[in-house]
């Protein structure tokens, strides 16, 4: 007999330590903006933890709607599949319950791979100072990125979100998906930028490489992305350990701009 092993849905438990939410909270928020839409739903702890989990990978469109309404970002970036419309069919209304078990198309051996190969025991959750430059063709000029990152470890993946208001420009989340491998860590970043900011809401994305020093506290290495006029650009990128607790208290001290 064979245990059913699901992968944790990091990306969705990393989006809501960076918004200071319990799970409790993000479900009050959810039944919130599902009356705000005027479509309630029954979103609780137990449902976000089944998510959080990955025994759930595919919610009802109605649940969908709300997380994508509370945290701002699309399903996909919150570690759920692509929504695909379907004819609604009955059962699903306002309501609804979240989907069983196997019926997202995910097979039990292929969520598991997600996981990648475990690390050696390093633990690299927690709070993070992330910074990288940049440079500007039409400001002639080189500029530094800078936010507080939490990373969520499970095995060798690393999910990583700043939090909110930690960053030298407001408005501009940034989202990373790493793996780990020994002192290598390897994986794409993505950044949307503020829509009243010098970028007016662009959303750039690349990959980025890093080397993790002996001590376990700090990453070195480079980015990789498009720029403007659609040219490959690079430039350096740090991510330096702050705090190993991703306690409420923690994130609310970390929720400001870096200096």
């Amino acid at each position: 007999m064979t245990t059913e092993v699901h992968a944790p849905n990091d990306a969705l438990r990393a989006v809501r330590i960076g918004l200071r939410m319990s799970q409790d909270d993000l479900a009050k928020a959810l039944r919130r903006a599902g009356v705000e839409l005027g479509e309630p739903n029954e979103a609780s702890k137990r449902l976000v933890q089944r998510w959080e989990s990955g025994i759930s990978r595919s919610p009802r469109p109605v649940y969908i709607r709300a997380l994508e309404r509370v945290t701002g970002l699309r399903a996909e970036s919150l570690g759920f599949a692509p929504q695909v419309p379907v004819a609604r069919v009955q059962g699903d209304g306002a309501g609804g319950h979240d989907m069983a078990p196997g019926t997202d198309g995910i097979t039990p051996a292929s969520a598991d791979t997600r996981a990648g190969r475990k690390t050696a025991g390093d633990n690299y959750n927690g709070v993070w100072l992330s910074r990288y430059e940049y440079y500007s063709s039409v400001r002639d000029d080189v500029y530094e990125g800078r936010h507080y990152v939490v990373l969520v470890q499970h095995g060798s993946r690393l999910t990583g979100r700043s939090l909110d208001g930690a960053s030298v420009n407001p408005d501009s989340p940034l989202s990373l998906d790493l793996t780990v491998d020994r002192s290598v860590v390897t994986g794409t970043w993505t950044e949307q930028t503020a829509t009243d900011g010098y970028y007016q809401g662009a959303c750039y994305h690349g990959a980025i490489q890093m080397l993790v020093e002996p001590t376990s506290r700090r990453m070195v290495g480079k980015w990789v992305g498009f720029g403007k006029d659609f040219d490959v650009n690079t430039g350096p990128w740090e991510l330096r350990l702050m705090d190993t607790s991703t306690s409420k208290a923690t994130l609310e001290r970390y929720s400001v701009p870096p200096e």
